[in-house]
């Protein structure tokens, strides 16, 4: 079997990869790169995989990657998945995320190939949520927050449509929040994480900056959250949805409180406007019972030792 990772070099996407490697050593894989991609989280498997350099924005480019791969199943991760930079670039977020989502499809279709495609969605794209809908099952509105939830809610319906239009075995998964090593700094877990290690290291004032300390997320390892991917094309039902979540929210302050008490120093905590966001969704709790039901999926990894192995993950790195 041939399998497909686009945002192979990312977050999830690595570790998505790690996963087949480690579980289906059968299988080959494969990863889209572009001449500016890092590949520090791929560094330690690199030969393992087979990368491919093409751009999702770029026709020519997905047409040539997919005849060469022929993948019989395809993980689109790939994304500007980070919200403030949405409210900065909406129009690149929507050129990555939606124009790209096209090209990938018209690309499988221009080729007649026939791969089974999972769409990373994202919990964002519920936004406002009412008291009474918590937690979230798959058919609460969508009411999106920020341009980047409008972009994910894009590529779900895409996915949909091209699934009822065209027969693309499309599986969309929402996930709920995750994170865990290899996490992006600017995210909000890994940026506190790494404002402790630099302060443990003394390079910087025992002072942590933090945006919203109120909103309340459902936090998902990413070792955990791939295992779902997986599972979302094992099992998953071409056309249909799927939350995945661990059913339990935290406060960005507890998550706070949580890491301070593994920090090595005391430190101080100071509000900075510039991580405030114009619109912020109080709450994302998931219900993810139906995956969970037809998969037998559930999470394995707790939300402490995540953090302590994001918190590790930094020190080896600051």
């Amino acid at each position: 079997m041939n399998v497909l990772i686009t945002g192979i070099t990312g977050f999830a996407g690595s570790h998505l990869a790690e996963y087949i490697l480690n579980n289906h050593p059968d299988i080959k894989v494969s990863g889209i790169v572009r001449w500016r991609s890092r590949m520090d989280n791929i560094v330690s498997f690199q030969d393992k995989i087979h990368l491919v350099e093409a751009d999702l924005k770029d026709m020519v480019s997905m047409k040539k990657c997919l005849a060469e791969v022929k993948p019989d199943r395809i993980f689109h991760l790939a994304a500007q998945s980070f919200v403030p930079t949405s409210w900065n670039c909406p129009s690149e977020t929507f050129a990555i995320n939606c124009i790209g989502q096209i090209n990938l499809f018209e690309s499988v279709l221009h080729l007649g190939l026939k791969p089974r495609i999972q769409i990373a969605g994202s919990s964002e794209e519920y936004g406002f949520v009412r008291p009474d809908e918590v937690p979230m099952t798959e058919n609460n509105p969508l009411r999106p927050l920020s341009p980047y939830a409008v972009s994910k809610v894009g590529q779900d319906l895409l996915a949909y449509q091209y699934f009822m239009s065209y027969g693309l075995e499309t599986v969309r998964t929402r996930g709920f929040n995750h994170t865990g090593p290899r996490r992006g700094e600017v995210f909000i877990c890994s940026n506190f994480a790494r404002q402790i290690a630099v302060i443990e290291k003394e390079k910087a004032a025992s002072v942590i900056k933090v945006g919203n300390l109120e909103a309340k997320r459902d936090f998902t390892d990413v070792r955990d959250i791939v295992r779902a991917y997986w599972l979302s094309l094992e099992k998953g039902e071409a056309g249909d949805v799927y939350n995945i979540g661990t059913g339990t929210s935290y406060r960005m302050q507890e998550v706070l409180d949580l890491l301070l008490g593994m920090s090595r120093v005391k430190v101080s905590v100071e509000v900075d406007p510039k991580r405030l966001r114009p619109s912020d969704v109080p709450i994302l709790l998931s219900d993810s019972s139906k995956f969970r039901q037809l998969t037998g999926w559930k999470p394995e990894i707790p939300f402490k030792q995540t953090l302590q192995d994001l918190l590790d993950y930094w020190r080896e790195r600051v």
